[in-house]
């Protein structure tokens, strides 16, 4: 409700989110995050990369990932680990776009 639904607003706020009833960005079907089987976890400092680009642009000084900058995730980081070990799948392990914020049940 903070942010109306804007998924650019909450990552550019580096909000931590959940649930948020909106559609794939770019696309006209329902995100994961609209059931609930998703969560984007820092996205400032974990943006998400495509050829398109950095979203949210000011993520774009993060893309160089290291484990020195607080809430910044790699493989190693133990939120990371966890999320695998619950079966879920981070978007940092993509192959045609890195997605470092996001993580889901479904891999998608």
């Amino acid at each position: 409700e903070e942010f109306a639904g804007s998924d650019e607003s909450s990552m550019a706020a580096n909000n931590t989110s959940a649930y948020n009833c909106r559609a794939v960005a770019g696309g006209a079907s329902w995100s994961q995050h609209a059931y609930g089987r998703a969560i984007d976890v820092n996205p400032l400092v974990n943006p998400f990369v495509s050829a398109a680009g950095v979203r949210p642009p000011e993520g774009h000084r993060y893309l160089v990932r290291s484990a020195e900058v607080p809430g910044l995730l790699i493989a190693a980081s133990p939120l990371v680990r966890a999320f695998a070990t619950a079966g879920w799948t981070w978007g940092g392990t993509w192959k045609s776009s890195k997605d470092y914020q996001h993580f889901s049940a479904s891999g998608r």
